[in-house]
């Protein structure tokens, strides 16, 4: 019987795979018809093709980088436009195993999470590369004509996204940390110098090596650090579940 629930899981897990990825290279292949796999190339350098002199091109070193690279991009692309469809097969394969009262947390933890991590990759799309391609370029040497390989500038974008992306999920951190009971708003408000010392050496490591680009990360860590410490102090913290504090039993049957 063990087994048989066992294989069944597997079975499930193997289908919820199969869909998120069917819809993942359904995505993918809208993209490449349109805008096409050089459009959406295109769409991601727009901020660095701006800061470039009049008549500047990036260029490809590689034989074939022209294809495979634009190619990388459509695929994250499709990830990211296919996100809400994974989460939810994520989701649907995860919550029959959960509380009652652990549905109701996992769920708006999701769903913020998802959110937060695109908000951060949007206000580094947006706000941060076009201040930090102007500031390098207009610091670079007459001597010199900037070409960017396109291959190093995707693997820049990427790790960029994902520093501002994980970036803008410290609130939520701090939330369920507090009410999780491992740590109290006071302890957060205690440590607040060492977080913003630790903000500003973590954007020099993360970040190209100027300093408009460092501020432009550490200054938000430090913002969501206080508005982290607002939220949990207006949502208070849950005692942890005790004796008077335990789910029906009706309740607390998974599945349910």
């Amino acid at each position: 019987m063990t087994e048989d629930t066992f294989i069944s899981h597997l079975m499930e897990l193997r289908d919820r795979l199969l869909r998120s990825l069917l819809a993942i290279g359904a995505v993918a292949i809208a993209l490449s018809i349109w805008p096409g796999i050089g459009g959406v190339y295109d769409l991601l350098a727009w901020p660095m093709i701006q800061s470039l002199p009049e008549g500047t091109r990036m260029i490809a070193t590689g034989v074939i980088s022209p294809v495979l690279v634009p190619l990388k991009v459509t695929l994250l692309a499709a990830f990211m436009i296919a996100l809400p469809y994974v989460l939810y097969q994520v989701w649907a394969f995860v919550a029959p195993g959960l509380y009652a009262h652990e549905k109701r947390v996992a769920l708006p933890l999701v769903i913020g999470s998802s959110a937060l991590f695109l908000m951060g990759v949007a206000y580094c799309y947006f706000v941060v590369f076009g201040m930090v391609f102007q500031a390098i370029h207009s610091l670079a040497p007459q001597a010199i004509t900037p070409a960017p390989d396109i291959e190093a500038y995707l693997n820049f974008v990427i790790t960029m996204f994902l520093a501002f992306g994980i970036t803008f999920e410290i609130p939520l951190a701090q939330v369920v940390l507090v009410r999780s009971g491992v740590v109290t708003v006071e302890k957060l408000t205690a440590i607040r110098p060492y977080v913003i010392v630790g903000a500003f050496v973590i954007a020099a490591v993360v970040t190209p090596p100027d300093v408009l680009s460092q501020l432009l990360l550490a200054i938000p860590m430090c913002v969501l650090y206080e508005v982290g410490i607002l939220v949990s102090r207006l949502l208070g913290k849950v005692r942890p579940l005790g004796d008077e504090g335990k789910i029906p039993e009706a309740e607390e049957g998974r599945g349910s």
